[in-house]
């Protein structure tokens, strides 16, 4: 079904939103948002419909919902000013005001393949390279040989899609504009045209004898390359658990190569054509590098971004994260960092309360303001939002480990390196694995887990110090030496005043890992 109103159609079936002949990029949510206030336009909608509908029955914060409708506001050319297609009743709720005209969908002639004049269908859901950069998933092709075995290659697909949309960070293409290209041999380009944009991800699935063979590839749309690309064996005991495991750790292993993607292509851009997006890439770059300047440089690109876009709220959340992460390096003072942290994650939440990074960044300001009940239920919400963050999960293994939970931190930390084994934050994720057993009075697992993080990371300084610590606790006098040489070399003013007043430990944690560190020589 389509509905027309004030020069735009909304296409049910393709899930397209065209201002005229141009497409609109609409987010998922927002898309789907749009379609039920125009399909329920004959009465005023509650929030409780609205959570419903939209959140599955989750209540979620009036900010939250209010950027949400404005949102779609915007897409459709209104504002809370005008109103003159989406009307606030007060007290009640919102309705569409519009008038609207139905007419039959073109999706089953898309699903053919041609137009009403019989010519090639070319599905366009075209994304401004100044927005977010866009995602397809295509089918995965059944290699099994049978028609009936589509349900599972094509399940995997679906779930990749899901899964890519819980980031954020990128626009997803709905399945149904991606199916389209099922069971058709279309070059990469020429997808990456017509649907506006830059990755799409590709695979194939072959079950034999209670095996299966999934292989997955991402490519880029502009060069033609192949960024990333992975097989994976399993037997088949459960088809569901198979499908849910294979499309979780794909999706691990493509976000942070399209990070790295989208870096190379923004250091290809001249400084003045640089956008709030550009920046934020740059910016993730430098805060993996994890030093002290790097992360300067990686604050100075963020407070760019938020100049060109005050709404942006994936900049304010990375923003408020490298102040904490400056915090617990020991490259600022909590004292000025803790406030930032919070004022820009909560700028974060409120420009986007779906957005997992958003609440990753205002749970590691809870930590460092002492609200350590709120900063676990903020990284709960985080994983909720999206289970394959690979970060939020590291990051909570260190909040769970400083609050005794030890156990919980490790599963939360091993889970982070199985997710993302080759995730740049690889070194951080050993660490408070290697913090949790450390915690437990397992000091051998800690020194064999914290050099593994300083190895990958030489100058990560809490890695040199839990190995410190751990060689002191477990006696070792010539390892806690030299760890304590290489810890005084990443963190020269280090001390135990500052290990018992600056980081956010439980007190019994804490006492035995100043003890370790007074062990191993440090005062």
């Amino acid at each position: 079904m389509r509905f027309i109103f004030a020069d735009h159609t909304l296409d049910i079936g393709l899930r397209e939103l065209r201002r005229g002949a141009t497409p609109v990029p609409v987010e998922p949510q927002v898309f789907d948002l749009l379609t039920y206030l125009v399909k329920n336009r004959d009465r005023v909608v509650t929030k409780d419909d609205l959570f419903g509908a939209i959140w599955g029955g989750r209540i979620v914060a009036d900010s939250t919902l209010a950027s949400r409708i404005n949102a779609v506001r915007k897409a459709v050319g209104d504002s809370g000013e005008e109103q003159k297609l989406i009307r606030t009743i007060a007290r009640r709720g919102v309705r569409f005001v519009g008038d609207v005209e139905l007419r039959p969908a073109d999706a089953e002639r898309a699903r053919e393949g041609t137009t009403p004049n019989g010519k090639a269908y070319s599905p366009r859901v075209v994304l401004p390279q100044s927005e977010r950069r866009g995602i397809a998933v295509l089918p995965f092709v059944n290699m099994s040989g049978e028609a009936d075995q589509d349900y599972f290659s094509d399940g995997i697909s679906e779930d990749i899609i899901t899964a890519l949309s819980k980031l954020r960070w990128f626009f997803v293409i709905a399945r149904n504009s991606s199916f389209t290209y099922k069971g058709k041999s279309v070059l990469i380009r020429q997808i990456g045209e017509e649907l506006g944009v830059g990755y799409v991800v590709e695979g194939s699935v072959r079950k034999d004898a209670g095996r299966v063979r999934i292989t997955a590839q991402l490519n880029d749309v502009t060069t033609g390359s192949h960024l990333w690309a992975e097989r994976y064996d399993r037997e088949l005991a459960d088809v569901f658990a198979v499908q849910d495991e294979i499309a979780e750790a794909i999706v691990a292993a493509i976000e942070p190569q399209l990070y790295r993607a989208e870096h190379r292509r923004a250091r290809r851009k001249p400084p003045e054509n640089l956008d709030a997006w550009d920046l934020v890439m740059r910016a993730l770059t430098h805060f993996w590098r994890v030093t002290r300047e790097d992360n300067l440089v990686a604050q100075g690109l963020l407070e760019q971004a938020i100049t060109i876009d005050p709404n942006y709220a994936q900049a304010f959340a990375v923003l408020a994260v490298t102040h904490t992460f400056g915090a617990h390096m020991g490259w600022e003072s909590a004292a000025t960092a803790a406030p930032i942290a919070e004022r820009t994650g909560l700028a974060a939440v409120q420009s986007d309360g779906e957005d997992p990074w958003a609440h990753l960044a205002l749970a590691c300001a809870h930590a460092w303001r002492g609200r350590i009940e709120d900063s676990l239920a903020a990284y709960e919400l985080a994983l909720r939002l999206n289970p394959n963050f690979a970060l939020g999960l590291g990051l909570y293994g260190v909040m769970l480990s400083y609050t005794g939970r030890w156990r919980e931190g490790a599963e939360a930390a091993h889970r982070a390196m199985r997710l993302s084994p080759r995730d740049e934050f690889s070194a951080i994720y050993n660490v408070v694995a290697a913090f949790a057993a450390f915690a437990e009075g397992d000091y051998s697992e800690a020194i064999r887990l914290s050099r593994e993080g300083v190895r990958q990371r030489s100058d990560f300084v809490s890695g040199h110090r839990v190995l410190t610590a751990a060689a002191g606790m477990a006696g070792d006098t010539e390892l806690a030496t030299q760890a304590l040489q290489e810890l005084r070399r990443a963190q020269p003013d280090i001390s135990l005043a500052w290990v018992a007043t600056q980081l956010p430990i439980r007190d019994e944690e804490r006492n035995r890992f100043v003890e370790g560190l007074r062990r191993a020589g440090l005062t």
